[in-house]
């Protein structure tokens, strides 16, 4: 059973920056389309970036020029690098298989846009 962990969320402000990392344990992950949903209480589960095995990225167009996706296979790690910051992104951040969330969800970590 695939692991996640995910850390680096942190408070703020807003056009500010934070780096999102995703640990994942397993024999699989390279084998996955992974992603970064984010969850505000009250909304729906939202899909904001995701990165195919072989590197290839979408983005949710609210998060567009502002995001950017990573990995690295060989360290079972997926990062989501956040700049421009807005209080609309305050949301707890997870990673999973993509577009379909496959694994256990992970704890997620809170990012908090405020000034």
């Amino acid at each position: 059973q695939v692991q996640l962990v995910e850390s680096g969320g942190g408070l703020v402000q807003p056009g500010g920056s934070l780096r999102l990392s995703c640990a994942a344990s397993g024999s699989i992950f390279s084998g996955y389309t992974m992603g970064w949903y984010r969850q505000t209480p009250g909304k729906q589960r939202e899909l904001v970036a995701r990165i195919t095995s072989t590197g290839s990225t979408n983005y949710a167009i609210s998060v567009k020029d502002r995001f950017t996706i990573s990995r690295d296979n060989a360290k079972n790690t997926v990062w989501l690098q956040m700049n421009s910051l807005k209080p609309e992104d305050t949301a707890v951040y997870c990673c999973n298989t993509a577009p379909g969330a496959l694994l256990p969800w992970g704890q997620g970590t809170q990012v908090t846009v405020s000034s």
